[in-house]
């Protein structure tokens, strides 16, 4: 008996919704971030990851259950919680995401230039078509599902290799996962933000919207893929982490301007720093893509034009932050009040999602789990601090 064509494409979208989401988390900050990170606390750095991923897998069941349920995007959802609200997030998510694909942008452009010795401009550029190519192409969804997967699966092979080469003491990463010197709360909160922050706690929710992949009859295959998305990331963050830890476990200083570079090139040489590019340009080039397509996706149930030219406004927006990279160099100042901003968006959509999970009006007869609801609410606290963090990093920057 052959297998339902349907249900085949529907375990596509939602395996290409996880890594969509997974990717959208695995950008060039999240590279620098881990390998600075374990640089500092080296083990202790095991019980942050394992800490923080708890804390993201709470915020993810939450947001995709409550999407899925209600058939509706997070800006319409919080419509429905206080008319109004919906465009703040919307604006919110859609200014961060444009902040950050500038980084991304920027994050492709240099794994190109360890790749091939491209200039920032050059890399740039390419980089830019290849996500405009993705968002012209007839089937553009189906386009980025299969960029996202093939490339996540690539990143997690090369990383893998890297990570045995460097030796990295696993029996005391794994002791110290438990058992760390030293609590590390503050690392532990700020690794949050970097991997459910501003657009990426929505990218795959909203991609089964578009798929259709709603109702609370697909809330045990949604929840599914949103928790293979959390182990996707997940893995690559343990892997790099612990190939990172073989080099600094044993005394090496990593180069403070790119750890993780050094850190590829150290155990393994110049084949490593290839390999470095190779996993920078994938991070970055996916990040591109998930955080265009999120950001969009924002906007389009509010404004009319958007909703008609879907396509072509994600095509905007890559070129847009292309064009500021390209015009400003290198956008610090731009990234950090970006950072502040992502900081901010998640104790207010994670709120908001809660608030809908009670409201009859939104999600019908479906009751959310309680377990869910109140750890939701303590993940809220927690980045809500996140979110006042950040602000004093804008304050110290125009101070």
């Amino acid at each position: 008996m052959s297998k339902d064509p349907n249900q085949k494409k529907s375990w596509s979208v939602l395996i290409g919704a996880a890594f969509l989401m997974a990717t959208s988390a695995i950008g060039p900050g999240f590279m620098t971030q881990t390998a600075a990170f374990t640089a500092t606390y080296e083990a202790d750095f095991a019980f942050v990851i394992v800490a923080s991923v708890i804390l993201a897998y709470i915020a993810q069941i939450n947001v995709w259950s409550i999407i899925a349920v209600s058939k509706m995007r997070g800006q319409d959802i919080a419509n429905k919680v206080l008319p109004g609200l919906g465009y703040f997030v919307a604006f919110l998510v859609a200014l961060g995401g444009l902040a950050f694909n500038i980084g991304n942008i920027g994050g492709a452009a240099l794994g190109m230039n360890v790749m091939f010795g491209t200039s920032t401009e050059v890399g740039a550029i390419i980089s830019a078509v290849i996500g405009v190519g993705i968002f012209m192409s007839y089937r553009a969804a189906q386009a980025m599902d299969q960029l996202t997967k093939y490339l996540g699966i690539l990143m997690i092979l090369l990383i893998g290799y890297v990570m045995i080469v460097s030796t990295p003491p696993v029996g005391t990463a794994v002791a110290h996962t438990v058992m760390p010197t030293e609590y590390q709360w503050l690392a532990t909160i700020t690794l949050l933000g970097g991997t459910v922050g501003g657009y990426i706690t929505f990218s795959g929710g909203h991609r089964l919207i578009d798929a259709g992949i709603v109702g609370e009859e697909n809330l045990g295959q949604v929840r599914k893929s949103a928790t293979l998305g959390m182990g996707v990331a997940t893995l690559v963050r343990i892997l790099f982490f612990l190939a990172v830890l073989g080099v600094v476990s044993q005394g090496a200083l990593l180069d403070a301007s790119n750890p993780a570079a050094d850190a590829f090139l150290k155990p393994a040489g110049q084949v490593g720093y290839k390999i470095f590019g190779i996993v920078f340009f994938c991070a970055a080039i996916t990040s591109v893509v998930g955080a265009a397509y999120t950001s969009v996706s924002f906007l389009k149930t509010l404004f009319k034009p958007v909703a008609a030219r879907e396509n072509w406004w994600i095509i905007g927006f890559i070129i847009i932050s292309t064009l500021i990279l390209l015009f400003m160099g290198k956008p610090a100042m731009l990234l950090i009040v970006a950072g502040s901003l992502n900081g901010l968006i998640l104790p207010v959509t994670l709120a908001v999602m809660l608030l809908a999970a009670k409201k009859k009006e939104i999600v019908g007869d479906y009751k959310h789990s309680n377990f869910l609801f109140w750890a939701g609410w303590a993940v809220v606290v927690i980045s809500a601090y996140i979110g006042f963090t950040s602000l004093q990093g804008i304050s110290k920057l125009l101070g």
